[in-house]
């Protein structure tokens, strides 16, 4: 049986999809927990840390699909997720899957950190 079947998809659709919340409290807890420490205001607190967990979600997500498909077949379920883009690719862009894309949302929370923590300190 291959594993490059729509139910397949469907399957690790399923999964990501129900991994993504706990993925984004477990990530976003460290964020959240040094910003509050020094004293940030909530402007800069959630945004960051949503931010912050966004991109080793991602990440996550990513190797998951990987895990499943191999690195070979990935490819064919982002097609498949970019072919239903109202169902279950609701909230997906290939340009998630890039390295680039994570690493500028890594460096997108360091920034909010660094004005959250100026406009702290001042």
């Amino acid at each position: 049986m291959s594993e490059l079947t729509e139910k397949n998809y469907r399957r690790i659709n399923f999964i990501n999809w129900t991994l993504i919340v706990p993925m984004m409290v477990l990530f976003a807890w460290p964020y959240y927990t040094a910003t509050k420490l020094l004293g940030f205001t909530d402007l800069f607190i959630y945004p960051g840390a949503f931010i912050f967990s966004t991109a080793f979600m991602l990440t996550i997500l990513h190797g998951h699909v990987t895990m499943a498909l191999g690195a070979v077949h990935r490819d064919h379920y982002y097609n498949w997720l970019e072919d239903n883009p109202l169902t279950f690719g609701l909230l997906f862009n290939s340009i998630m899957t890039t390295t680039r894309f994570r690493i500028i949302l890594f460096l997108s929370s360091i920034i909010v950190f660094v004005i959250g923590y100026l406009s702290s300190v001042v």
